[in-house]
């Protein structure tokens, strides 16, 4: 499923227009991404959780010549599958 079907769904679902659908998508979505960006946790239970996970700098290798890299520090944003999900996944 991706962004649209998601906005069409919630257009028929919801029995709103396809701009509201669309409005309260992306609300959903900047409010996520404020939150992840602060470091804060974003849960949402019984389907999965999202936060950032912080990786120290490290020396990595450049598989095309084989010479020593410097990695630097990075923080990447990193998804959980709740316990609910993985059951209705894995019937």
């Amino acid at each position: 499923m991706n962004k649209l079907e998601l906005i069409s769904t919630l257009k028929n679902e919801a029995n709103i227009s396809k701009a509201e659908a669309a409005e309260v998508v992306q609300i959903f979505f900047d409010s996520m991404t404020d939150a992840l960006t602060r470091g804060d946790r974003v849960e949402i239970r019984g389907l999965c959780s999202f936060y950032v996970k912080e990786y120290k700098s490290y020396t990595g290798r450049n598989p095309k010549t084989g010479d020593k890299v410097l990695i630097s520090p990075k923080k990447l944003p990193f998804f959980k599958c709740g316990k609910e999900l993985k059951e209705r996944v894995d019937y």
